[in-house]
């Protein structure tokens, strides 16, 4: 299990692979559904491990937008917060896709540090039974945190990968997106030209 980091200013982002629900962080994005009823993958492992009072929340708050997120108790997990992230169904591409997942992972951002969260773990949204692409969803991760998330003071951006492929890919992604000119991490890589 390897990690990778970078520092962007005040901003630590990591790549590591293992469970979110195990990490000690002060909030975990949860891939969820928009109906906040929990469900297979990340979803369901948060819900399991958090126990209850994470669902009681989420029947509260009744349903929550693609591309948005919202935020309910840890429960039991190590975490004082879960934000829980609806991502898009893949459907090809064509159908606003990459603009739903880069805004599913600012508005994680932006619940995380409304509630003073200083350290977020996140899951590869929308990568699992959403049937995104796991290296454009990564590719779209990487960039949207890094250009989102020094601004915000964030200390830490952790990106929690289950699989050792997922962590190589994102990990290629970091790389191919560190290579860019700083302010164009959501931009084509530049070439000499």
């Amino acid at each position: 299990m390897g990690t990778h980091e970078i520092t962007i200013g005040p901003t630590r982002i990591t790549l590591v692979q293992g469970d979110i629900t195990t990490q000690t962080v002060d909030a975990i994005v949860n891939a969820a559904n928009s109906a906040l009823r929990g469900g297979g993958g990340v979803d369901g492992a948060i819900h399991r491990a958090g126990g209850p009072a994470i669902m009681a929340e989420c029947r509260m708050i009744g349903g929550c937008p693609t591309g948005q997120a919202v935020r309910t108790t840890a429960g039991n997990l190590p975490a004082k917060h879960v934000i829980h992230a609806v991502g898009p169904i893949w459907q090809g591409g064509q159908r606003g896709e990459p603009a739903l997942l880069a805004s599913a992972y600012r508005s994680s951002l932006a619940v995380a540090t409304a509630h003073w969260a200083k350290t977020v773990a996140f899951p590869s949204i929308s990568a699992g039974a959403y049937g995104y692409p796991i290296d454009q969803a990564a590719e779209i991760a990487i960039q949207t945190v890094l250009a989102e998330a020094p601004g915000l003071g964030l200390a830490e951006a952790r990106f929690v990968l289950f699989s050792a492929a997922d962590l190589q890919t994102y990990a290629a992604s970091l790389e191919r997106v560190r290579g860019r000119p700083r302010g164009d991490a959501a931009g084509p890589a530049k070439t000499p030209g």
